[in-house]
């Protein structure tokens, strides 16, 4: 029964702002910058910090010379603050798509450079039928496309997964192959009858998700097999950059078969062994099933959960 009235107790008391503030307030480095990002003075925030932390009776800050770090329970309150956030900010929103047109804003996080005509085809579709509809793509690592469904700031997303959030939903939507390729200022390029050996001890560039406890752990696997040079002497999280270090000849590095067919017809990227059997990655959606979504977003998402479910993985298998 104490539970329940200390809950109620919340409920009732506990301020949205003072949530807003604390979500500013554990992104910050401090309580000045806190104050500097939210308009206010360093005394006010620190004023409403006491304040939440008296409501929930907990330490959020641990603050000291030289520390400012969340406590366990400031981990806690900030996850979960950041949800709310996302829900508050998405009633507008709602509110405005009440009409018998389908309209409002999908917003889609996307890994770097997606290359799926199975997804280019649907966004074509839904545009057709649903011409008031609007879209914004923004293009992130994995991880923060992933964390921006979690936070509901992006109705679902496009990329790597790794480590499964049991809050978040998934499927696979296409699967890629990988190669190594090097570029024209590099010693193999243009080489033909190359053997995996010939690529040891050669300088290596990469993704940041490249390591064997994340997405393309296949990948590093392929480059280890090659013994190339451990060390990694460019990295990116944008497969574009990952590209243009290829190209500039920093090193041989991996990248999606499909998506740079185009560069290698026109000789800007020179593949290398191995050429058979390469790396298969699975690029997946994932979307929050918690989340409550507009119109517009419920039924593009609804379009591509159809799409996935009726048409067979080789069909979406690319490289």
């Amino acid at each position: 029964m104490a539970d329940r009235n200390e809950a109620d107790r919340l409920t009732r008391d506990l301020d949205w702002n003072l949530l807003r503030s604390f979500v500013v307030i554990a992104e910050a480095h401090s309580i000045t910058d806190a104050a500097r990002r939210l308009g206010l003075t360093q005394p006010s925030v620190s004023t409403a910090l006491q304040k939440l932390e008296k409501l929930i009776g907990k330490r959020l800050i641990d603050r000291a010379p030289g520390r400012y770090e969340l406590t366990r329970a400031g981990t806690v309150l900030y996850r979960e603050a950041v949800e709310i956030h996302g829900s508050v900010h998405r009633l507008s929103t709602l509110m405005r798509d009440m009409t018998d047109e389908i309209r409002g804003h999908v917003r889609i996080a996307v890994a770097s450079h997606v290359v799926c005509p199975l997804f280019d085809h649907l966004l074509a579709e839904f545009h057709a039928r649903h011409p008031r509809a609007t879209l914004s793509i923004s293009v992130l690592g994995s991880s923060a496309a992933l964390a921006s469904v979690t936070a509901r700031t992006a109705s679902f997303a496009i990329c790597l997964v790794h480590k499964r959030d049991p809050k978040i939903e998934y499927m696979r939507l296409y699967r890629e192959y990988f190669g190594l390729f090097c570029g024209p200022p590099h010693p193999l390029f243009g080489r033909e009858n190359l053997q995996q050996g010939d690529l040891s001890g050669h300088s290596t560039v990469s993704f940041e998700t490249d390591s064997l406890h994340d997405a393309l752990r296949s990948v590093t696997l392929l480059r280890a097999q090659s013994d190339l040079r451990e060390e990694i002497i460019g990295m990116s999280s944008h497969l574009e950059e990952v590209r243009r270090m290829i190209v500039a000849g920093l090193g041989i590095g991996p990248l999606p078969l499909h998506v740079v067919a185009r560069d290698v017809a026109d000789g800007l990227l020179w593949r290398l062994p191995p050429y058979v059997d390469p790396p298969a990655i699975d690029v997946h959606l994932a979307w929050n099933p918690k989340a409550t979504l507009n119109r517009a977003e419920a039924t593009l998402l609804e379009i591509i959960q159809t799409a996935i479910r009726t048409t067979p993985i080789a069909a979406r298998t690319y490289g």
